[in-house]
């Protein structure tokens, strides 16, 4: 996928032509970093959440669904650190006006030093050919050794830094490494400071005896306050997990990109309880299935990687992100983390209620490790309608934007169309249509001509078109148009879910 502003301007432009999203509240200007989801942008996003419920409750033996609420007891952020430590370094470029997370500045250049590796990498691969050993390269070229010796001094004094909060410190390694705004290209930087998240509201029945507490800034802790719930209900044995979809809040200062960073947003989370000691295997195999399920939607696998967290979050001892290539470059797409005990064990102090597990087969109680896995559904929404938008050069002279999202996700999956309103070609594809539906979610269109038609489902990702032509009505067969390679074949009416179902129904991809 190319990095290009203006594929993701074509793309942010081509989400709202065709009804994925809309800014929120346009006609009042708009709010920043908020966005409402049209027509077709509700049906993709309601089929991914469907694709990875069925995928993590569905088809796994030890895994639960759950919807908590997304107003909790204020205690519940105090216990999680929340209140405390849920904020963001930041840093503002005083030519440009842009502000930034410092932690990321220093990251991407890192990986920028990284990618000068892998250019050397290259050029010897090209070089040696088959005689190229790259363990022996990277221990002994003296240009990559240096660059690595760079890297791991980088890391280390912003690892120690970060521990200790040294903001000021942190600002001058920024300094140090000459690290330059991408956009105006200065090194003309604030003093760093941190931002606390997390929006604050008011419940009560009158503001004299009114409460101050928070929208939730994560899905997780619905899950914790509720593991004893949940267990004894569902009367899990540990391992264990509890998986839940809902809208989380961030007063992000930071917010650009669409919807890669929003203020409203909703996750995909699962929380899988282990036994203390078990949490290393747990993490190694969750890292695997994560990255088995994206794969899965047929996206080329060079766009994925996995990238580990040099700073890690207060409650882990391990933690990575799946990157996804957006036209902006490689961004988080998910996370993995190990969380350890903290959660449980921090509620419990905070609510004087014991949160242990009862382990029958060693006669002990314990507080158990946590693994967990959280996905934004909104950055998995931008992923697919990034990889799939393609314009294409066609034979013909033409050319057509195609969205080739995977079939059994697309917002429709069929088009019938009828060739011509005359003929009674109309009333048949509209019976034909009356009775797919029942089994598909599809669409009827009979304005303008064949062509522009087959453009406009192109545009919106419907992956078959069914054609009800004059020869329909002689011997009960349609034409049935694939969208990717747009070739057609005729197909008896009562063979098309047959040839239909292979491709876009979700169960033959689990």
């Amino acid at each position: 996928m190319k990095n290009s502003n203006d594929t993701f301007k074509k793309i942010i432009s081509h989400a709202k032509e065709y009804g994925f999203i809309f800014q929120s509240s346009e006609i009042y200007d708009g709010l920043s970093a908020v966005y409402d989801y049209g027509h077709n942008g509700v049906e993709l996003k309601n089929n991914l959440k469907k694709y990875w419920w069925a995928s993590m409750v569905q088809m796994e033996d030890n895994i639960v669904g759950l919807d908590s609420s997304i107003l909790m007891h204020p205690k519940t952020w105090k216990a999680s650190g929340h209140i405390d430590a849920f904020n963001d370094p930041l840093i503002d470029n005083k030519d440009s006006k842009l502000r930034y997370r410092a932690d990321v500045l220093i990251e991407d250049y890192i990986l920028k030093i990284e990618s000068k590796i892998n250019k050397e990498i290259k050029k010897a691969e090209k070089k040696y050919g088959l005689e190229f050993d790259e363990k022996e390269f990277l221990n002994t070229n003296s240009r990559v050794i240096d660059y690595q010796k760079k890297i791991d001094e980088i890391k280390l004094k912003m690892k120690k830094y970060f521990q200790l909060d040294d903001l000021v410190s942190i600002k001058k390694l920024i300094d140090e490494l000459e690290i330059k705004d991408p956009v105006s290209g200065s090194s003309n930087w604030t003093d760093i400071k941190q931002f606390n998240l997390m929006f604050s509201t008011s419940i009560g029945a009158s503001s004299d005896s009114a409460s101050e507490i928070f929208l939730r800034p994560e899905t997780a802790q619905g899950i914790f306050v509720n593991f004893l719930n949940v267990q004894k209900s569902a009367r899990k044995k540990i391992p264990f997990g509890i998986a839940q979809i809902g809208k989380a809040f961030r007063n992000e200062i930071v917010a650009r990109q669409f919807i890669f960073r929003m203020r409203e947003f909703e996750q995909m989370e699962m929380q899988f309880f282990v036994k203390p000691g078990k949490q290393k295997h747990w993490y190694e195999k969750w890292k695997e299935k994560r990255m088995k399920w994206h794969l899965s939607l047929g996206i080329s696998k060079e766009n994925y990687r996995f990238h580990n967290h040099e700073k890690l979050a207060h409650y882990a001892d391990s933690a990575c992100d799946i990157e996804f290539n957006f036209p902006f470059g490689f961004k988080e797409l998910e996370g993995i983390h190990s969380r350890t005990d903290f959660d449980l064990k921090l509620h419990e102090e905070f609510s004087g209620k014991k949160l242990r597990y009862y382990d029958n087969e060693i006669n002990e109680s314990y507080v158990p490790y946590v693994v967990e896995t959280s996905i934004g559904l909104d950055r998995m929404f931008l992923a697919i309608l990034s990889s799939s938008y393609n314009e294409e050069e066609l034979e013909n002279n033409t050319s057509r934007v195609v969205l080739k999202i995977p079939p059994f996700l697309a917002p429709y999956k069929l088009a019938v169309l009828p060739l011509v309103k005359k003929d009674g070609l109309s009333k048949f594809a509209k019976k034909l249509f009356s009775a797919l539906k029942l089994k598909y979610n599809v669409t009827y269109d009979e304005k303008d001509a064949i062509g522009r038609r087959y453009r406009r489902q192109d545009s919106i990702g419907t992956p078959i078109c069914i054609t009800v032509d004059h020869e329909t009505l002689i011997d009960g067969s349609v034409t049935v148009r694939n969208r990717d390679t747009m070739l057609q074949n005729r197909v008896k009416i009562e063979d098309l879910n047959d040839n239909i179902d292979p491709l876009v129904n979700m169960s033959a991809f689990l």
